[in-house]
């Protein structure tokens, strides 16, 4: 009975594993590649390499990012036993920069009608000056890298040394007819039907079978979303200042707790997001010297000149913070003058406050009754006494005062107020 066990079982499992065979993956990427990009498309591709997989379609639309993070991705495309096939879509999106190499590395290529692809000359990022010799090092590397990754593919290699050398760019059907891509087409369905057949390296198992297949869907999982958020410049240099603002609350406020704690996550995850963009040193201790003026400020009469040094050291580090010529990996400037602005209008008020607050005449303690105006509740001739805020004093005076008069202190001596007739002149 084992072998007829053994053989149903198998009947019942081969149609699960047929359905199974006959599925497509399908992720969508949108945005600047980096750490989150390699590890996002990483998953996907080990994804449908366990599910058995018919393929791997990746949408894309890119601007370019990190030459590290694209080398990474390109490796796993390569290594992929799973074909992987790049799709830049939808209409209006891009494959430009480091997206372009990604795209040349793909078991094949398709495009929505409105996207381009190109661009790809090398941009330095994290340095300030290059020197022409080492920057054709670095342009003729890059040509050389995708030239063996369009061989490879069989693409257009002098075009792929063009998009690096030249920035040239294509569109969509500029694209096909330069065989740069496979094919063009309007969404998934209509890219797997016209992949059908095209053939593949003998490691990826022949030709493609993807007319018919079903397309399944994957998201990317909360933790690379939020890792996505982080590395976005903008929230980056926000988290920062917020960080800088709950520190000095829980300082001005020793005991406060929540500011402080609040404070300690936001650098913390200013700081982990730094680590995945190309930061200037020099723009991090700029900020930090600003909220030192700042602070100072509190403290020191300067007459607005610290307010003005830390308003100019925290607009040059903000835009020095991101060391990068690309647009898209530095922080913008409508986030930049907002938070400069609130920042500088609250510590100028926190200035203002406390230079009030010093310039503000005591109302309590012994300080507190100088200028106040009560009645002399005996005769006062020398020695008296006198009801003043409330509270019966025993006073002393230079004037002969009747009970009942007005009296306004003068001066202390010791633990008794000196008084006179309010209007009387000069204390004696």
């Amino acid at each position: 009975m084992k072998p007829v066990l053994f053989l149903t079982l198998l009947v019942c499992l081969l149609p699960l594993g047929a359905i199974h065979a006959s599925e497509a993956h399908v992720v969508e990427f949108e945005g600047t590649i980096g750490p989150v990009a390699s590890k996002f498309i990483a998953e996907a591709i080990a994804r449908a390499e366990l599910d058995g997989a018919v393929c791997l379609v990746v949408e894309i639309d890119t601007p370019g990012g990190l030459d590290t993070s694209m080398r990474k991705i390109i490796q796993d495309i390569l290594a992929s036993k799973v074909p992987v096939i790049i799709y830049v879509h939808p209409s209006g999106a891009r494959s430009a920069s480091a997206g372009v190499f990604i795209a040349m590395s793909a078991d094949a290529v398709g495009m929505t009608p409105g996207t381009s692809i190109g661009a790809a000359h090398p941009v330095m990022i994290g340095q300030t000056e290059v020197d022409d010799e080492t920057m054709d090092k670095i342009v003729n590397d890059s040509a050389s890298y995708i030239k063996s990754l369009a061989t490879k593919r069989g693409r257009n290699e002098e075009w792929a040394e063009k998009a690096v050398r030249e920035s040239a760019t294509a569109t969509a059907e500029e694209a096909l007819e330069l065989g740069i891509i496979d094919v063009i087409a309007d969404d998934v369905r209509e890219l797997l039907d016209e992949l059908d057949g095209l053939k593949m390296d003998d490691m990826k198992g022949g030709p493609l079978e993807t007319a018919g297949v079903s397309i399944r869907r994957f998201e990317m999982g909360f933790r690379l979303r939020l890792l996505s958020v982080l590395s976005n410049p903008n929230i980056a240099y926000l988290l920062l200042i917020l960080g800088f603002y709950g520190i000095f609350f829980e300082l001005s406020n020793p005991g406060s707790i929540f500011p402080g704690v609040l404070g300690a996550i936001f650098l913390v995850l200013a700081f982990f997001s730094f680590q995945m963009l190309p930061i200037s040193y020099a723009g991090v201790l700029l900020i930090l010297l600003a909220v030192a003026f700042f602070v100072t400020e509190i403290w020191v009469t300067s007459g607005g000149l610290l307010t003005i040094g830390g308003v100019v050291a925290m607009f040059f580090g903000s835009l020095m913070l991101i060391d990068s010529p690309l647009p898209f990996l530095r922080v913008s400037l409508a986030v930049i003058l907002p938070a400069v602005i609130a920042t500088a209008a609250f510590f100028a008020f926190a200035a203002g406050a406390g230079l009030r607050a010093q310039r503000r005449k005591p109302v309590t303690g012994r300080e507190g009754l100088l200028g106040q105006r009560g009645t002399a509740t005996t005769d006062i001739d020398g020695i008296g006494q006198a009801f003043i805020r409330g509270e019966l004093w025993t006073v002393k005076s230079a004037d002969r005062i009747g009970k009942g008069e007005e009296v306004e202190v003068v001066s202390l001596e010791g633990l008794k107020p000196v008084v006179r007739r309010p209007g009387s002149g000069m204390e004696s």
